[in-house]
């Protein structure tokens, strides 16, 4: 019985230690060892007399065959491979090293851990066992390198349309790259793309494109997270209703993401535009663009048909944004 075996047994139903034992022929002392790898992945599980292990959360692990049959026939047949894994450094760094197969479908890799999840920058993206949803998918695409800028855009919209359709109607997009929650209090980063990709500068470019989303997060883990979150269970909870299934959402995020990914392929950035500007989080607000050597104030605009950010700044002029190596935030309200 490996992890997996072990963990779908507690989903069952508590179970005592020497039953895991006899199920994973094991010692007792063994299998609290495992256990324990467990609770260090993230997993919250108790030990409770009379009934043994038990988990304090019900979870749900991803099935491939799940999220495969709750796709359309017309998404699922531009699939090639779709693989869970149960922890791997990175979903994407995994795909980068793949070589390529079938360059006109879609090869897709989630993982149910990731140890060295990572986000735009080479920041840490916090990646707990069995908790959130971490996809990535590879693409080639037409027309070179260049055309690949507004990726990250229309992925956006295809997770952010795809939570909306499942009732996750505060969705909104932080430009970049940013799926979050916008509220009084400020935006709540809910999801976060990364885009990656390798290719020729007129000719044929293979992207990798990540998600992260935030499904149900771990007390343990939200403890090291130095900026403002949400995930899709305090959001349902809000709402009064249950949590979907980390399997429909990654069906759902997959029957928008793939057509989308097509359009862009056909037509580019264009038919995205004005279904961008009904999800921006930061039309119209103040904010600050960070750079490495300067920070600049101005009034977000929009974006803009390159996917470039438009800002106007203090001083009037406008400026157009590419990403880059800038971080563009709400600015602070004095």
């Amino acid at each position: 019985m490996d992890d997996r075996a072990l963990l779908e047994h507690l989903i069952r139903g508590p179970a005592s230690g020497d039953v895991l034992a006899r199920a994973a022929g094991q010692t007792r002392a063994a299998v609290w060892k495992r256990i324990e790898a467990l609770r260090q992945a993230g997993l919250d599980i108790v030990a409770r007399p009379g009934c043994g292990y038990a988990l304090v959360e019900p979870l749900d692990l991803l099935a491939g065959g799940a999220i495969l049959a709750a796709l359309p026939p017309t998404v699922r047949g531009h699939i090639s491979q779709l693989d869970i894994a149960w922890s791997i450094d990175s979903t994407n760094s995994e795909l980068l090293r793949r070589r390529v197969t079938e360059e006109s479908k879609v090869e897709i890799l989630m993982a149910e851990r990731q140890t060295g999840g990572r986000g735009r920058r080479g920041r840490v993206w916090a990646s707990p066992l069995a908790a959130h949803l971490y996809l990535s998918l590879a693409r080639s695409f037409g027309g070179g390198l260049a055309r690949l800028g507004g990726l990250s855009l229309v992925a956006g919209v295809a997770v952010a349309e795809a939570l909306h359709a499942n009732g996750f109607d505060d969705v909104r997009l932080k430009w970049p790259n940013d799926v979050v929650i916008a509220g009084p209090e400020g935006l709540r980063k809910l999801g976060g793309l990364l885009i990656e990709g390798s290719g020729e500068h007129a000719g044929p470019a293979r992207a990798v494109i990540g998600l992260g989303l935030n499904v149900r997060m771990p007390e343990a883990a939200a403890r090291d997270i130095d900026q403002p979150w949400c995930d899709l269970a305090t959001l349902s909870a809000n709402a009064g209703r249950s949590l979907p299934e980390r399997n429909a959402v990654a069906a759902a995020v997959l029957a928008h993401l793939l057509p989308a990914l097509e359009l862009f392929d056909a037509e580019g950035l264009a038919p995205f535009l004005t279904r961008y500007a009904a999800m921006d989080a930061l039309a119209g607000q103040r904010v600050t663009l960070q750079s490495a050597n300067a920070a600049q104030n101005g009034i977000a605009l929009g974006v803009a048909e390159d996917g470039a950010l438009r800002l106007r700044l203090d001083d009037g002029r406008e400026q157009r944004v590419h990403a880059g190596e800038v971080s563009v935030r709400r600015a602070a309200i004095a």
